[in-house]
């Protein structure tokens, strides 16, 4: 997992994961699209492959790149354990947002319902 979150961390590879999930690219395509030198985009390449999330393909003399999702599962379910406890707190914000705005619907109208506190002070 640490190599998957290191290889991710630097904006050129996640620049390049984003064009190979739309389709597999030779390497010379992917270089084309950045501003920094082929070399400089073998580099990364190779930084992606050796964490395993592309694959390339011979195909004659040039090398085509292919993404290996595969290898995002364990990232994925490690950062789940974040978000899934920030869905549950969402919710329990939401449910006091409606307690709050009831409570106040029914003091506006008159008084509190008979099954809420009522300030003792």
């Amino acid at each position: 997992m640490d190599d998957v979150a290191a290889a991710i961390a630097d904006p050129v590879r996640r620049a390049i994961l984003e064009l190979l999930r739309e389709q597999p690219l030779p390497a010379r395509r992917i270089a084309e699209r950045f501003p920094i030198s082929r070399p400089a985009v073998s580099r990364h390449l190779r930084v992606l492959r050796e964490c395993g999330l592309v694959r390339d393909i011979p195909a004659g003399r040039e090398r085509h790149y292919h993404l290996d999702p595969s290898r995002f599962g364990e990232l994925s379910a490690w950062l789940s354990g974040f978000t899934s406890r920030a869905a549950v707190w969402g919710q329990r914000l939401d449910a006091l947002e409606t307690e709050v705005h009831r409570t106040r619907r029914d003091r506006r109208r008159g008084g509190a319902a008979p099954d809420r506190l009522e300030d003792t002070a």
